[in-house]
């Protein structure tokens, strides 16, 4: 049974721990949409000033809604096109401190001002991305980028 717990610590310490629970959540199920419903759960539970948590997963040239913690969303996203579809394209990570000055940017919630999108790579191959909203600007920042880069590694691994 999972319980919620008080983040303490430094945010380094406190991503740790989000990331133990992953894998306690996640270590012995190998069903896919449980997973990644669960981690949409947990993120956003853990993170604070959060607006919107979800998956896009690849689906032949587009990405597609995954599970997800928030408002309804965009159901497709072409890739290339806005910042889940350029992190997807470019598989690599896309922290936008400000959403309105990204060229192409897709609003599915007029409330986001800022995003930052983690591809998910298996066996080199782009499988989906972790997208992750806030209404604030400059919400996310590298301790940020980094950990969860090793969340959707994680989550990854047992997908």
């Amino acid at each position: 049974m999972f319980n919620v717990e008080m983040y303490k610590g430094t945010r380094d310490d406190q991503y740790e721990l989000v990331k133990k629970q992953l894998k306690a959540l996640i270590e012995d199920e190998p069903n896919r949409i449980a997973n990644l419903s669960n981690a949409s759960a947990l993120l956003n539970q853990f993170l604070d000033r959060v607006n919107w948590v979800g998956f896009y997963l690849l689906e032949e040239n587009e990405l597609v809604l995954g599970p997800f913690q928030g408002l309804p969303a965009c159901v497709r996203i072409p890739l290339g096109r806005g910042v889940c579809g350029t992190a997807a394209s470019e598989k690599k990570t896309v922290l936008v401190e400000d959403v309105h000055a990204f060229p192409g940017h897709i609003a599915c919630d007029a409330a986001s001002r800022s995003e930052i999108v983690v591809p998910m790579i298996k066996d080199g191959q782009l499988i989906g991305v972790l997208d992750i909203d806030s209404p604030e600007t400059n919400r996310f920042d590298e301790v940020d980028q980094k950990h969860l880069e090793e969340f959707t590694e994680i989550l990854v691994n047992q997908l």
